[in-house]
């Protein structure tokens, strides 16, 4: 079903360029459509089904481009829509500042989505081809599993901490010892919750364990995986988190882009340049200066990254050599670890890039 709330003469939806925000929910799809000049030229709601949203764009003519924000429906409509139009941006909804203001409706954002689209302000969010879609799904299931445990596991010994029962390494997640560690509660409903704790940690450890299988099963239908794996510490598992996470290594030209993306990249930010004085505005001979990571990142990649360097860092390997050497010259063990992970990133996209295999060699250059 097609509603058309609001449209202009024919001439008018003629025009070459329209620029076409989507508001995207379960049921329905705001649309807002402007031409080049910014003006609305047609608003409609269409039902959230794939012959509804074709037949909607059959119908429109000239140069289309479409935006709509990053959700739970964005891969599929990606897809549907890609081969149909001339540009699609799957955008970041809060790196969008037309949308924190104002009103707010479901037309109002399809509005803003395609003024924001046609004034070339949207933060886009990569999608890739249809080929990783099923690992990019089973590496989300297994990253959602795994930070569900932690959180019970960490609330599992909050129950034990607030009765001033320490409970310091993993013996306390062990089934050998909790009834042990049970019988240190002395309350009866605070022993039932966390018994009840150690039900949800025993059902997300065997999740874990068959999302794991799955996601592994997955893997080995890419042959990168297999290249990746040789990385020191990187894995079966971060090497398939990786591929699943990067999609393609084309969307990075210097493993710089790769670094900033993962949140290993360093930003400097400056301020008081300029200052005022006598009446007249100076350079400052000194600007405050700050360095820190970027913000704006693949937190579950900069994870991936940075585990793979802490293990290196304490275990024989060539790697290893290469922390060592960085402490050696006076840089600080986070920061040694921090060189470590960039190091790993860069090999990372230089072996899927050329294809090559891991050789200890060439660590130099694959690392360059």
């Amino acid at each position: 079903m097609i509603v058309h709330i609001m449209t202009y003469e024919r001439s008018t939806l003629m025009n070459s360029e329209k620029y076409i925000g989507l508001d995207v929910h379960q049921a329905t799809i705001s649309v807002a459509v402007m031409d080049s000049t910014g003006k609305l030229v047609m608003e409609s709601i269409l039902e959230t089904k794939a012959a509804t949203i074709l037949e909607f764009f059959a119908g429109l003519r000239g140069t289309l481009s479409v935006t709509f924000e990053e959700g739970t429906w964005a891969a599929w409509l990606y897809d549907l829509l890609k081969p149909r139009v001339a540009k699609l941006v799957v955008c970041n909804p809060r790196k969008i500042a037309l949308l924190k203001d104002g009103n707010k409706s479901d037309r109002i954002d399809a509005r803003k989505l395609a003024e924001s689209l046609r004034t070339n302000q949207l933060k886009p969010v990569y999608h890739g081809e249809n080929g990783v879609r099923m690992l990019r799904e089973l590496s989300r299931s297994y990253l959602t599993i795994v930070k569900d445990l932690s959180r019970v596991m960490n609330r599992l010994k909050a129950v034990y901490r607030s009765w001033a029962i320490p409970c310091a390494g993993r013996d306390v997640y062990y089934t050998r010892h909790r009834a042990e560690w049970l019988g240190k509660l002395q309350e009866a409903g605070v022993r039932r919750r966390a018994e009840q704790l150690y039900q949800q940690l025993d059902m997300l450890q065997h999740l874990r364990q068959q999302a794991r299988r799955e996601l592994l099963a997955e893997s080995r239908k890419h042959t990168i995986t297999a290249k990746l794996r040789q990385i020191p510490y990187m894995g079966p598992i971060r090497s398939a988190l990786a591929v699943a996470l990067i999609q393609t290594p084309d969307r990075f030209r210097t493993k710089r882009q790769l670094w900033a993306y993962s949140g290993l990249a360093l930003e400097t930010r400056t301020s008081g340049e300029y200052r005022y004085v006598d009446g007249q505005v100076r350079r400052s001979k000194k600007q405050i200066c700050v360095r820190g990571l970027n913000k704006d990142h693949n937190h579950h990649l900069k994870d991936l990254f940075k585990g793979a360097a802490t293990m290196a860092s304490v275990r024989p390997g060539p790697l290893q050599e290469f922390y060592q050497a960085a402490l050696a010259k006076g840089t600080k063990p986070t920061m040694a670890r921090l060189t470590l992970a960039r190091k790993i990133a860069a090999i990372t996209l230089t072996l899927w890039k050329k294809g090559e295999s891991f050789d200890v060699k060439k660590l130099k250059s694959q690392a360059a």
